[in-house]
């Protein structure tokens, strides 16, 4: 076997146990994942699985990033022709909640379970979730300040607040369609967001 052919089966792996990864974590939860438990999902050795990341953690931070990726996809740069501002913001909250009507992952929001599982904790996959959750507000204020220069917003709108009222509502929805089963969740929270906005009545 070829030097070239050997690493290119060797990503592939990598990718397929990742991808397994995200999926069994997304319902039984990062410290849900083993070894063992992808091993035999895979038909694969421990020491095989092992081999590609080192330790759970180093597993757990490569599922997480790969979980990352997936919702910037489907949620930032679904809106990436959106104007920015107002428009790009309405476009990211349908977008977001789309994500989570759609089931992309079966457990729900990778992130808000994630959040919820390891709130407590110490750790690199609780930073690396911290983390994550800072750039998405930040991201979130960023268009929120855009809209306030155009004037879309009124002049001294609470950047922090309209980021966090956003990201509260999102993983109310979220809650409410996991936990409940409660198909009018998305359609509260749209309108919820709007009102956020200024753009519908409390």
């Amino acid at each position: 076997m070829s030097p070239r052919r050997s690493q290119l089966e060797a990503r592939q792996t990598r990718a397929a146990i990742v991808e397994r990864a995200v999926q069994v974590s997304s319902v039984e939860g990062l410290e849900g994942l083993t070894i063992g438990r992808l091993a035999s999902d895979l038909q694969m050795s421990k020491s095989g699985v092992l081999g590609h990341f080192g330790t759970k953690e180093a597993l757990q931070l490569t599922t997480l990033e790969a979980a990352i990726q997936v919702f910037r996809r489907e949620v930032w740069e679904r809106t990436a022709d959106a104007e920015t501002g107002l428009p790009r913001l309405l476009a990211i909250c349908d977008a977001w909640i789309s994500y989570l009507e759609r089931d992309v992952f079966r457990g729900g929001c990778f992130l808000t379970s994630a959040s919820c599982e390891f709130d407590g904790r110490e750790g690199p996959v609780r930073d690396a979730i911290a983390s994550a959750l800072s750039r998405w507000h930040e991201a979130l204020g960023s268009q929120a300040r855009a809209a306030i220069d155009a004037g879309d917003l009124p002049p001294g709108s609470d950047i922090a607040a309209i980021a966090f009222q956003l990201n509260a509502l999102a993983m109310g929805a979220n809650q409410a369609l996991q936990l409940f089963g409660d198909q009018s969740a998305p359609q509260a929270a749209r309108r919820a967001m709007r009102a956020t906005l200024s753009l519908e009545p409390q």
